[in-house]
């Protein structure tokens, strides 16, 4: 084993550089607010037609656009404003599903992933078709898979 001596001395190196790199640690932490950040938990259909009518850049139509009276149920027996809350974030979460398939689709279309490939992406590859024919031609296991993969995304969301 090492001396004593040197022991503590490879300790003060490792302290010393610890003590260099703190400040470059810290800037990487957020400031600490001054304020508790407060979020609004529940909002009845009075809030959200103050919101429509508050709002300059609104639609046309007279009152909230709710045309199943969605805004009006209770969910599950959790309350309107908790079923509000589940719709409001049902409806972002579909509104990023759509945008994210619209995007596939848009990348699919695209010649370097319809085009020939050196490996097959899977059994029964055409190469240069649409993204419909694609989906055509892909196995049922392969669909249900993606399809239970779906699922349990959806089911653990909300």
């Amino acid at each position: 084993p090492d001396p004593p001596c040197r022991q503590s001395s490879s300790t003060m190196r490792v302290a010393a550089a610890a003590l260099c790199l703190a400040p470059a640690v810290l800037a990487f932490q957020a400031p600490a607010s001054s304020t508790p950040a407060s979020t609004r938990l529940f909002e009845t259909k009075k809030d959200l037609i103050a919101l429509q009518e508050g709002n300059p850049t609104a639609q046309g139509w007279e009152g909230i656009w709710d045309p199943l009276g969605c805004a009006d149920f209770d969910f599950w027996g959790i309350g309107n404003e908790a079923t509000i809350g589940y719709l409001r974030h049902a409806e972002i979460k579909h509104g990023r599903v759509a945008m994210a398939g619209f995007l596939g689709f848009c990348v699919q279309s695209l010649p370097i992933v319809k085009g020939e490939h050196l490996f097959a992406p899977y059994k029964g590859y055409v190469a240069g078709v649409t993204p419909q024919e694609q989906w055509n031609n892909i196995p049922l296991v392969a669909k249900l898979q993606i399809l239970v993969f779906v699922g349990m995304l959806e089911s653990y969301g909300e």
